[in-house]
């Protein structure tokens, strides 16, 4: 990944992610991509299954497909500036690429067998919402929840474009597997989030800085059902990092830090990372991304 220093002038994009979690014996997992080496985007970093949100996402059709109403999932979203329609295209987007860039499918009771088909569908060049109708499958947005908004700063870290990025959290579904789709994505991991962090740390991975902050917030469950209760029972932060030069260096800092405009944390570990040795660091050591935060998150 290329530091970008140039601001852009080009409207933010709605986006979405879904991170997929599971349980293993290391404990919790997260699954990560490997964006393809020629990407526009994050070329060949590590990421979380997403991009952005098509005009087809907010297609009317649909809402034949969803397992709630539109006013459902606007109230989910916590942002009441949104319409009904523009938060259902988020929660479409976001199973959409999640299905598209690792055949992971977010429909209700889908087996494996309806997965492994859907994929061959979606490869023969059948849009994703003809593949549900095909199969007599819906939308499983209740599977998916809220976890975060990441909002691109107006001189973006790495990347030339500006994206407003919802971030969902989510189980595997039973039965089912990552599969990459070998053109946006070129390899599939799953690791801890501590593993991803230290992956990093050890230059075997390249990740952006909402990734690296996100495997740090990871790091504070012990399983998949911990996450996701603390998403179902919390508000996602909204996070604009905003960017400076300390000691000739790039940094950005989050909120909670002393030089952001907001003063509450969004979130645990470091508020702040500087662009050293090739990448995005934590100010004290990668320590801090692995340190405790007591009392940050409630109990269960």
């Amino acid at each position: 990944m290329q530091l970008n220093t140039e601001s852009v002038a080009s409207p933010v994009r709605p986006a979405a992610t879904v991170v997929v979690l599971r349980d293993a014996a290391p404990g919790l997992e997260v699954l990560l991509l490997k964006r393809h080496g020629l990407s526009d985007v994050l070329g060949g970093a590590h990421v979380f299954p997403g991009g952005k949100v098509d005009a087809s996402d907010a297609a009317a059709s649909w809402h034949t497909l969803l397992d709630r109403a539109p006013a459902q999932l606007h109230a989910a979203l916590h942002e009441p500036e949104l319409s009904p329609a523009d938060a259902t295209a988020l929660y479409v987007a976001a199973v959409r690429e999640a299905f598209e860039e690792s055949g992971i499918l977010f429909a209700p009771g889908a087996t494996r067998q309806q997965a492994v088909a859907a994929r061959e569908l979606l490869r023969g060049g059948l849009a994703f919402g003809a593949v549900l109708e095909r199969l007599g499958l819906g939308l499983h947005t209740d599977a998916v929840l809220p976890w975060a908004r990441w909002i691109t700063p107006q001189v973006p870290l790495v990347s030339n474009k500006r994206f407003d990025t919802r971030f969902f959290l989510a189980a595997l579904p039973p039965d089912q597997e990552a599969v990459h789709d070998n053109h946006e994505a070129t390899e599939s991991v799953w690791c801890t989030p501590l593993e991803g962090l230290q992956r990093y740390r050890q230059g075997e991975i390249a990740l952006a800085p909402p990734q690296i902050m996100s495997l740090s917030t990871l790091t504070h469950f012990k399983d998949v059902q911990a996450a996701l209760r603390h998403a179902r029972r919390s508000r996602p932060p909204v996070v604009a990092p905003e960017p400076f030069q300390l000691d000739g260096q790039r940094a950005v800092c989050y909120p909670g830090d002393e030089r952001h405009s907001i003063a509450e944390r969004a979130f645990p570990g470091p508020t702040r990372l500087t662009y050293r040795n090739g990448r995005f660091e934590p100010a004290d050591g990668f320590e801090a991304l692995f340190a405790a935060a007591p009392g940050f998150f409630a109990p269960d």
